[in-house]
């Protein structure tokens, strides 16, 4: 199908920005984040075309399976590495310091390569559970603020090894390293950061949850039934809502929000993979 052909031509096109990002690293000179950065914008565009042209695929196939390419584990990895990569053009027009993309551009390209290699690109009718206008309110929210926090866990390492540098004024035993991290955003920068994306992802989760619950009761006739997957979602807003709450009223910042914003982002991963792989329950169709 055209739209493979797509993914798989993004997912090289991501892998070619971080090679260059590597390399503007390793050398002097601004053309290989120059270039890195337009083949991440291609990419990204590539990456979006191939999500509407299988949305096109769909209503070709007969019976009806026309539908939004958000409703299986394929679909759903391609949007969330499409919401990574939305999050982080769009920090980089404003932040201007291309070694950020080496930390972030590799949670897309994983997600590419595991959809492409491992997962199955069939498209499939719908089941009736899954036929709802509240498909897409409740999965684009959840993606956006799963493509948050993944950017808070990217400022969150780097932040941490920044803290480290900073704290022993050594530039580490690696020299790329200290390259990279000389010409990476200080650690307040990527505190605040972080800060700043977990305060967009928060509500941006808080909204996934409640029109989950309005398709959960418009679907199985209840709001809530305690699903392993609305139990960890559960748990993932609890760990963001301390993270906020101990950020506003403790001043937690600096390692402690850092290591807090990285263990927030093990639950979300959890939440999203482990529970749909792992666990049986409601949501077992994305499996």
């Amino acid at each position: 199908m055209t739209s493979n052909l797509l993914f798989n031509v993004c997912t090289l096109g991501y892998l070619l920005s971080l090679v260059l990002l590597l390399a503007y690293v390793a050398c002097d000179g601004r053309w290989p984040a120059l270039l890195a950065t337009w083949a991440a914008r291609a990419a990204f565009g590539l990456h979006g075309a191939g999500m509407v042209w299988r949305w096109y695929e769909s209503h070709q196939l007969p019976g009806g399976v026309g539908r939004v390419p958000l409703t299986n584990l394929y679909e759903s990895v391609v949007f969330f590495a499409w919401a990574i990569m939305l999050f982080y053009l769009v920090l980089d027009l404003k932040l201007r310091r291309p070694v950020v993309g080496i930390f972030v551009l590799p949670f897309a390209l994983a997600g590419m390569a595991w959809a492409q290699v491992f997962l199955s690109d069939a498209i499939e009718p719908l089941m009736p559970a899954l036929r709802s206008r509240w498909l897409v309110y409740h999965v684009v929210s959840c993606f956006l603020a799963y493509a948050a926090f993944t950017l808070a866990c990217a400022a969150s390492i780097m932040g941490l090894l920044q803290a480290v540098r900073q704290s022993s004024g050594e530039p580490g035993r690696s020299r790329i390293l200290a390259v990279l991290l000389r010409r990476a955003p200080d650690a307040a920068q990527l505190d605040q950061l972080n800060y700043r994306a977990i305060a967009i992802g928060f509500p941006i989760w808080t909204l996934g949850i409640v029109t989950g619950s309005v398709w959960a009761n418009s679907a199985w006739g209840s709001y809530w039934s305690w699903d392993p997957k609305e139990t960890w979602s559960l748990i993932v807003w609890l760990i963001y809502a301390a993270f906020l709450h101990a950020r506003l009223t403790r001043g937690w910042e600096g390692r402690r929000a850092a290591w807090l914003s990285i263990f927030g982002f093990a639950a979300t991963l959890f939440c999203y993979l482990g529970v749909n792989l792992l666990l049986s329950g409601l949501h077992s169709y994305a499996s």
